[in-house]
């Protein structure tokens, strides 16, 4: 399994800044079983880095491996949603035998 590399783009200390952590923490632990690593940056204290990755909205998730990269918005509550966008679902299913034919 290739190791995921994930940034978390939040503003401020915020509830929703916190759910998202805390979503991504939760599904990472489950789905990814230590093969990633999570780094969250603050758009309030590092703009330029929000400005270079061209991040318009917060709570903004960047997987940036494995490729492709991808971006999903929001506080990452809809846990389908977050799987489907880390590239994750197909496997799930394919391990439970619904994706195969």
């Amino acid at each position: 399994m290739d190791k995921y590399i994930l940034k978390l783009y939040i503003t401020g200390q915020t509830p929703r800044s916190q759910r998202a952590i805390a979503n991504l923490r939760r599904i990472c632990e489950e789905e990814l079983k230590g093969q990633y690593e999570m780094v969250v940056i603050d758009v309030l204290e590092r703009p330029q880095l929000a400005e270079d990755e061209k991040i318009l909205a917060t709570p903004t998730l960047v997987k940036e491996l494995p490729l492709p990269i991808r971006r999903i918005i929001g506080d990452l509550s809809d846990t389908e949603k977050v799987l489907i966008g880390l590239d994750l679902l197909p496997m799930r299913l394919q391990a439970s035998g619904k994706g195969s034919e």
